[in-house]
């Protein structure tokens, strides 16, 4: 199982980087069988078919990072350190964090709805060997992207891209709202420059989508250890609703699935635009504190 894999635009023309942490696919024959799970049910936490939707950017001069592993075996948007005792041998409780609680730590115990994965708990050995293996050459690949893109530009611009479930709004819609296709998470400003989230806004609502910021997903690990405006890094969540593409029952993409990409190569080119722009543009703006 690769780590990642990189797909590298012939002419790197853009500060931003395209990554999908949670879009990989490869499930082994012996994760499988150590799971109580059968292989539709583990990718209902998968992102799946965002690698695919993203798949434009390289063409339009940023590189895209794709997950090598899906996320039911190693959660590339959590800490390294966010271990669940309730899952591996021998870790201490160590304060109070919800997603740890709720199983969603960096080795998930749980999948979409709360189903365990496993049968039983794993060594500690098993779970740092994932890290080291996994997370850690990930992480290492999207921080050299992102220094690569600071080198060359002056900035970096992450695009962080997942997906989510179409009842992930049910519980945060206000009466008479339009529910969301699109959820942009800037950690409410501290993972980008607000010119840049804005113009990340209007590249998806000039295609026709509706877009909220912020609620109920801001960002997590990625968008929080990526996003230094004031050091002109730059990072922005992006959670599409999988109804828009996909059957969400059959994990299989939907009718109009071509055309949904092709509407998202657009905005795509849009949002790499962006990051052909005077740097001086964003990086001038107050900046909310981090």
């Amino acid at each position: 199982m690769a780590p990642y894999h990189l797909h590298a635009p012939a002419r790197r023309d853009t500060c931003c980087v395209f990554a999908s942490p949670h879009s990989a696919r490869d499930y082994p024959a012996w994760f499988l069988n150590a799971s109580d799970l059968d292989a539709l049910t583990l990718r209902s936490s998968e992102d799946a078919f965002v690698d695919q939707l993203f798949s434009a950017a390289p063409s339009f001069g940023a590189p895209l990072l794709l997950a090598g592993a899906p996320r039911a075996f190693v959660d590339l948007n959590r800490n390294a350190d966010e271990l669940d005792p309730a899952l591996i041998h021998d870790v201490r409780h160590s304060g109070h964090n919800p997603r740890v609680s709720a199983g969603l730590g960096v080795i998930p115990r749980v999948v979409a709805g709360g189903r365990a994965i496993y049968k039983g708990k794993m060594s500690r050995a098993e779970a740092l060997q994932r890290i080291q293996t996994i997370w850690r050459p990930y992480h290492a690949a999207l921080a050299r992207q992102m220094d690569g893109a600071q080198a060359m530009f002056g900035r970096a611009i992450l695009i962080d891209c997942h997906s989510m479930p179409h009842e992930a709004m049910d519980g945060s819609l206000r009466p008479g709202a339009r529910r969301p296709d699109v959820v942009l998470g800037d950690r409410f400003g501290a993972s980008a420059a607000a010119d840049i989230t804005e113009r990340i806004e209007e590249a998806f609502t000039d295609a026709g989508l509706v877009v909220a910021r912020n609620t109920p997903f801001a960002g997590a690990y990625v968008t929080q250890t990526y996003g230094r405006p004031a050091q002109g890094r730059h990072a922005i969540q992006i959670e599409i609703d999988r109804s828009l593409y996909m059957d969400e029952r059959s994990v299989r993409p939907a009718p109009g699935f071509t055309e949904f990409q092709m509407l998202l190569e657009g905005v795509i080119d849009r949002i790499a635009g962006i990051g052909r722009a005077d740097p001086g543009a964003a990086g001038t703006l107050p900046l909310a504190a981090e």
